[in-house]
């Protein structure tokens, strides 16, 4: 049977898919909606899996927040054009707001959740069909509280939620502090609730660099002690080539090299790890200072204030937070 284009328009507007492949889907179903809503989500789920393996590094975040729930849905792409195209930002809103009205409790629910006669995985394999892109919805995280807030930055690539324990929270103070979120990429509200392992791996990166601070240290006193500047000497490559632009005498640089190889070893077996232990502690300390919500210096304002200040001025009790971006950092 003749496809007519009020036929093609329509499934297309049912489907979302590229006018030429809703013509041929109908042609070869003979003018069967639903058959050729078949064929197009077959040709879908082939493409994905022709590219299953092919990285998809684009794609849209959008975040919304109503009556105390607020959502982040992420879904990835190969190529920043189709990133912007109007019809994958419109899917993304689409299973934005199924998540909004039915709140799933994880992203495998999401998946599940069906839109019309579609789950929300067959809309993402559709499209990716439509496209010719793997497509993967690949993010998912919403916050249940009194008051949410959501953001989302220009660009689609980066989205945020910050959470109030109070409905009537200042909407200002509660947005300004989501901005930080979004801008500093805070690991934690506070120190309490930074998980045990981020201290742990933070503090034994911190051992570390401050004993290779100790006998690094070490070897640019015995070098001094010398005469050698330690700059000339800070490496192999570097002794060669000042000793070839004649920073370095011959006699200079076999010092350098005996400095090199032997006090390092001797510095290590001689280290003083209290104060190891002690500096330590202080970058640790550093970090979470630098690292939490409530303790950075809060980006909204020009007095220098802290996030916790800002808080404590406006009576506001911010009790959680999400960030999910496609930038990398």
């Amino acid at each position: 049977m003749a496809v007519t284009l009020a036929d093609i328009k329509k499934l297309r507007e049912m489907t979302g898919a590229g006018m030429m492949d809703v013509k041929k889907a109908l042609e070869e179903a003979n003018g069967d909606f639903e058959v050729a809503k078949d064929l197009l989500r077959k040709r879908g789920q082939a493409i994905a899996a022709k590219r299953s393996d092919r990285e998809a590094s684009e794609g849209c975040v959008l975040a919304k927040a109503e009556n105390g729930f607020g959502a982040i849905v992420a879904v990835k792409c190969e190529t920043d054009f189709v990133a912007k195209n109007e019809d994958f930002v419109g899917m993304v809103k689409l299973i934005l707001d199924a998540a909004m009205d039915h709140k799933p409790a994880n992203i495998e629910e999401l998946r599940a959740l069906k839109i019309g006669n579609f789950t929300v995985a067959d809309i993402v394999t559709e499209r990716s069909g439509v496209t010719g892109e793997k497509m993967e919805l690949s993010d998912y995280v919403y916050i249940a509280a009194p008051k949410v807030d959501a953001y989302n930055h220009l660009g689609n690539k980066l989205s945020s939620l910050v959470a109030a324990s109070d409905a009537n929270a200042d909407q200002n103070t509660v947005h300004g502090v989501n901005m930080q979120v979004a801008s500093m990429n805070p690991v934690a509200l506070d120190a309490d609730h930074v998980a045990q392992e981020v201290k742990d791996r933070e503090l034994a990166v911190a051992v570390e660099k401050t004993k290779q601070d100790e006998v690094n240290k070490a070897v640019e006193q015995a070098l001094r002690k010398v005469g050698i500047n330690p700059a000339h000497a800070d490496s192999d490559e570097h002794i060669e080539s000042n000793l070839s632009k004649g920073w370095l005498t011959e006699e200079d640089a076999k010092k350098a090299r005996e400095i090199r190889a032997n006090v390092p070893a001797e510095a290590e077996a001689n280290i003083n790890m209290k104060k190891v232990e002690m500096i330590a502690q202080g970058r640790l300390q550093k970090f979470l200072k630098e690292s939490t919500l409530v303790e950075q210096q809060y980006i909204m304002s020009d007095s220098k204030e802290l996030v916790k200040d800002v808080l404590s001025k406006n009576n506001v009790t911010i009790v959680d937070f999400k960030r999910i971006t496609l930038n990398e950092e």
